[in-house]
C-alpha cells in the first residue's frame, strides 16, 4: 500500500506493532496453505518527494495431499498399467499395441494438463522430472513389445528353417574310430575297428585321466542363466526380464526422487 498524492511530510504509513496482519480464521485453499507473512516498508523517492509505502509478503506452501491425489497417484497407475503388457501373450499383438499406445497418449495428455495448470517458469520443476520419467517408462514398455515382436518373428523363422532343412545325424557304433577312416579306390569308405581288448598301457592312461577329472573343480552354475533356460524362446525371456527390471528401476527412481525433494524442502524450511 502506497501513497502517491501525499509525501512523507504530510502522510506516513506505519505497521501496527502487535498483529499487523489479520488472517481470516479457517482460511483454506485447495492447493496452497498460508505458512507465514513478512511485513516491511517500501518507501519510494521521486523528483516530487518521498512517498510512504507498506508491503507484506505472503508465503504459501503447496498442499501435498492435493497434488498426490491429482498428479502422482494417477501417473503411478498409468506406469503400472503399461506393465500389464509384459504379462500378455506375445502373439496378442492388437491387445499389447492398443494398451501401449493408450497409456502413452494418456500420459502425454496428463503431462500437458499438469503444465497448463501451473505457472510457466524458466527452470525445471520437480513435477517436470516426475512426469518426464513416467512418460519414459510408458514409452519404454511400448518399445519393449517391439523388441519382443521382433524376437518372436526371428524365433519363428529359425524354427521354420529347422523344419524345412533338418540336420542329418550320423550315428556310429562306439567300436568305430572315425579317425581311422580309409578311402577305397572306388570311393567307398572303410572304418578300422577298435580292438575289444585293451592293453595295460591304455588302462593306466585311463586311470590317470580319471584322477585328473576327480581333482578338477566342478563348473559353477549361473543361477540367472539356469532360470532363464526354462523359457525356450527369446521373446519370452525378454518379457520375464522386463517384469522384474521395470518395477525395480521405477522403485529406485521413487526412492531417489522423494528423498531428494523432501529433504530439500526440509532444508529450505530450516
Amino acid at each position: 500500500m502506497a501513497s502517491y498524492g501525499w509525501t512523507t511530510d504530510d502522510l506516513v504509513f506505519l505497521w501496527k506493532e502487535g498483529d499487523p496482519v489479520q488472517v481470516v480464521k479457517n482460511l483454506h485453499l485447495p492447493r496452497f496453505t498460508l505458512e507465514k507473512f513478512l511485513t516491511d516498508y517500501c518507501n519510494s523517492k521521486t523528483n516530487t518527494g518521498e512517498y510512504s509505502c507498506l508491503k507484506v509478503d505472503l508465503l504459501f506452501k503447496r498442499e501435498f495431499s492435493y497434488y498426490l491425489i491429482q498428479i502422482y497417484i494417477p501417473c503411478c497407475m498409468l506406469v503400472i498399467v503399461s506393465w500389464v503388457s509384459f504379462w500378455l501373450d506375445q502373439s496378442a499383438v492388437p491387445a499389447r499395441v492398443s494398451l501401449g499406445v493408450t497409456t502413452l497418449l494418456t500420459m502425454a495428455t496428463q503431462t500437458s494438463g499438469i503444465n497448463a495448470s501451473l505457472p510457466p517458469v524458466s527452470y525445471t520443476k520437480a513435477i517436470d522430472v516426475w512426469t518426464g520419467v513416467c512418460l519414459t517408462f510408458v514409452f519404454g514398455a511400448l518399445l519393449e513389445f517391439a523388441l519382443v515382436n521382433y524376437a518372436s518373428r526371428s524365433d519363428m523363422h529359425s524354427d521354420n528353417m529347422k523344419k524345412q532343412f533338418p540336420p542329418s545325424e550320423m550315428e556310429h557304433s562306439s567300436s568305430i574310430d572315425p579317425s581311422s577312416e580309409l578311402l577305397e579306390p572306388d570311393g567307398s569308405a572303410n572304418f578300422a575297428m577298435k580292438p575289444l581288448v585293451r592293453h595295460p598301457e591304455d588302462t593306466m592312461s585311463m586311470d590317470k585321466l580319471r584322477q585328473c577329472e576327480i581333482h578338477m573343480q566342478p563348473r559353477k552354475k549361473n543361477c540367472c542363466r539356469s532360470w532363464l533356460s526354462k523359457f525356450p524362446t527369446r521373446s519370452k525371456r525378454i518379457d520375464v526380464i522386463s517384469r522384474i527390471f521395470f518395477p525395480i528401476v521405477f522403485a529406485f527412481f521413487n526412492l531417489a526422487y522423494w528423498s531428494t525433494y523432501l529433504f530439500r524442502e526440509e532444508e529450505e524450511g530450516e
